[in-house]
């Protein structure tokens, strides 16, 4: 292992790739805690530790929010939004994709095309961070945060141009990473804003940690517990490379052809199908309509006090409530399904292989082979789908029958863990690459790494 680390520093060009990289995150980590002028930044941070220390609606959707976007809403800072924006915007257009067909076409016109589409993405990345700075920024001035009431609307404009100026910022960061360094920027950008925050979870941890004798009984953390957790961290790390890494392999036959005097082709090689073809974005989707209930639910409650319906209501869609959780999971298994069915297309794969003089040994090119494919994606989905649930539900399991502190409990599973290492396994995949192609040994000897896209 040392002599693979060392081999990446003996390569040149993998060495400036990977200091590249490096140094783009640390301006990233910078930039984080730089706050816009104009607001009580102590007043903020104090708003914030006192709503993350509250169990409610509230602080989970922004405890959420943080943790994913790797922005942060303990101060006004310049990268406050994080990275969401062009998530959202690329979501939205890849969406509207399949829907408008002048979209299409560019997606089916190569690399202008998709030069085209990232030009349209950055526009309205820029358009959402208008709208999200205005809000966070009204939410502040509206809390009485801003210093100078005369400034209030020169500041508000500040505000908003810096934060939406940050957001572009780490856009064009995560694009730079893209072209002169190594891995996926954007996803670089969210899991450096994710283990950012796991020393604190380790702290608090390590706060509530008692190993006297019947520490656990009186409510305490004790060694049981500890050990219980460590378990069950490595035991959900290791099930989330498994099913990360997870292929159903379709045998493919390429068909023989006479040229000249030789016969070429006839090689028989495989179609990979991954078993977690949605990655994170079924949690993703899934944590985000989930969000709205509780908080809309909860606000309503304060205002009607006497309402029986609402108390009841509230109750069942609490973070820790039965219902909540199996709505949760249900979301989860629609939206895997949804991504499946806008990003496979099985019609298009079929006639590729059929292009080409490839087919399924005992399938009829085209329909049959298609619905084959349809069928098989979808089993093995339902797989994909079931271990999602589980990963997702397992903080708020821990959270509820540990007594433990539901913000530590969030990076035990869940969304955070999963990005962070669908983009290790990525990461370490694409450095190995590059070390076999120069006659280097990859990571593991027992054979090359895959990663969560090979």
């Amino acid at each position: 292992m040392l002599g693979t680390v060392s081999n990446i520093f003996r390569i040149r060009d993998l060495r400036n790739k990977v200091l590249f990289t490096l140094a783009l995150l640390i301006i990233y980590r910078v930039g984080f805690h730089i706050p816009v002028p104009g607001f009580d930044q102590a007043a903020i941070a104090g708003i914030a530790e006192s709503r993350g220390a509250a169990d409610t609606p509230l602080s989970r959707a922004a405890e959420y929010m943080q943790m994913f976007t790797g922005g942060t809403l303990e101060k006004s800072s310049l990268f406050g939004l994080g990275i969401m924006p062009y998530i959202t915007s690329s979501i939205i257009l890849m969406l509207l994709g399949e829907i408008i067909p002048a979209l299409k076409k560019l997606r089916q016109e190569g690399q202008t095309g998709h030069k085209k589409i990232q030009e349209y993405t950055r526009y309205l990345t820029v358009l959402i961070c208008v709208i999200q700075s205005l809000m966070f920024m009204k939410l502040l001035g509206g809390k009485g945060l801003i210093y100078t009431s005369d400034w209030y609307g020169r500041t508000l404009l500040f505000g908003i141009v810096s934060m939406t100026a940050g957001t572009v910022f780490l856009m064009w960061l995560g694009e730079q990473i893209d072209e002169y360094g190594i891995g996926n920027g954007i996803s670089l950008i969210i899991m450096a804003g994710i283990i950012s925050r796991m020393p604190w979870a380790i702290h608090q941890l390590w706060k509530d940690i008692d190993f006297s004798v019947g520490a656990s009984s009186s409510g305490a953390i004790g060694l049981d517990k500890v050990l219980f957790l460590a378990a069950a961290f490595v035991f959900v790390i290791a099930g989330a490379i498994l099913i990360t890494q997870g292929q159903r392999r379709i045998p493919i036959q390429q068909a023989k052809q006479m040229r000249g005097r030789r016969i070429y082709g006839g090689q028989r090689h495989y179609l990979p199908l991954r078993v977690n073809h949605g990655g994170v974005m079924p949690i993703i989707f899934a944590s985000a309509f989930m969000m709205f209930p509780p908080v809309i639910i909860g606000q309503l409650a304060n205002r009607f006090t006497g309402s029986a319906v609402l108390r009841t209501l509230q109750e069942a869609f609490n973070f820790r409530g039965y219902t909540y959780n199996v709505l949760y999971v249900l979301l989860i298994f629609l939206f895997a399904y949804f991504w499946v069915t806008v990003q496979f297309q099985p019609k298009e794969m079929a006639k590729n292989l059929r292009d080409a003089g490839s087919f399924i040994p005992g399938l009829r090119p085209g329909r049959r082979t298609a619905d084959y494919l349809e069928a098989v994606m979808t089993r093995i989905t339902f797989y994909g789908a079931s271990f999602l649930a589980i990963i997702a539900v397992v903080p708020s399991l821990v959270a509820t029958f540990m007594h433990i502190d539901w913000r530590v409990a969030n990076f035990l599973g869940g969304t955070g863990l999963l990005i962070v290492v669908s983009v290790s396994l990525d990461l370490v995949q694409k450095i190995e690459a590059n070390l076999l192609m120069r006659s280097y040994d990859g990571f593991s000897g027992a054979g090359r790494i895959k990663g969560a896209y090979g």
